[in-house]
């Protein structure tokens, strides 16, 4: 069956009262988690936490790959959206999704106190530093690794085999870089598939099981 165009696809999820509930539910939803998430950082940061051994972290000296990283990140969520928005169920349950790894990490972030990992070099985001100043530094946003589990939220979002095996290259090197940087200690980014993937098994739950996700 040929792909519907743009305004037809969207206009076919409009006509769905449960697709028109869950969008405008979830913009607020977002801006509500990420703003708490934004202040447990701030308050994670005044908490002294502890140091793990991490044999991985010993074997890599410390460089700083912001660039790359954030260049993996950015590029990584342009090709998401550009992909997604011609299907506006799954662009909507991959938001959703991101709010429940949002909301994950908030509770796991709480429950474990942790400090810096040694030789860390801080991870500023680029454009943040040129177009809006200097921010906090952040140093103890820890477990698990909100990079990694936003790439490999991506890759369980985008559709077809050439663009997950992209982002799953992505997740990949996104995970290896923050190491070689120190800014996450290795459980921090072998945990975070596993935050993202319940993060959206559990957003799915929300849809009808009959090929809700395709649309």
């Amino acid at each position: 069956m040929p792909s519907l165009p743009f305004d037809a696809t969207w206009r076919r999820a409009w006509a769905d009262p449960g697709f028109r509930f869950r969008l405008l539910l979830t913009p607020p939803a977002l801006v509500a988690t990420l703003s708490a998430l934004a202040a447990l950082v701030k308050w994670v940061e005044r908490r002294p936490g502890a140091v793990l051994a991490d044999p991985v972290l010993a074997l890599l000296a410390p460089r700083d790959v912001t660039w790359p990283i954030f260049t993996l990140i950015y590029v990584g969520i342009l090709l998401a959206v550009s992909l997604l928005v011609r299907m506006p169920v799954r662009l909507l349950l991959g938001v959703q999704a991101y709010v429940v790894m949002a909301l994950l990490r908030i509770v796991v972030m709480w429950a474990t106190p942790l400090d810096p990992p040694p030789g860390m070099i801080v991870l500023e985001d680029p454009l943040v530093q040129i177009f809006g100043g200097a921010s906090l530094p952040l140093t103890r946003d820890l477990f698990f690794s909100g990079h990694t589990s936003t790439m490999f939220l991506l890759f369980l979002a985008v559709p077809g085999r050439p663009a997950k095996a992209f982002f799953l290259a992505c997740t990949v090197s996104v995970a290896l870089l923050v190491l070689v940087q120190h800014v996450h200690y290795a459980v921090d980014v072998l945990a975070a598939p596993a935050f993202a993937y319940a993060a959206w098994r559990i957003a799915r739950k929300g849809w009808p099981s009959a090929g809700g996700t395709r649309k």
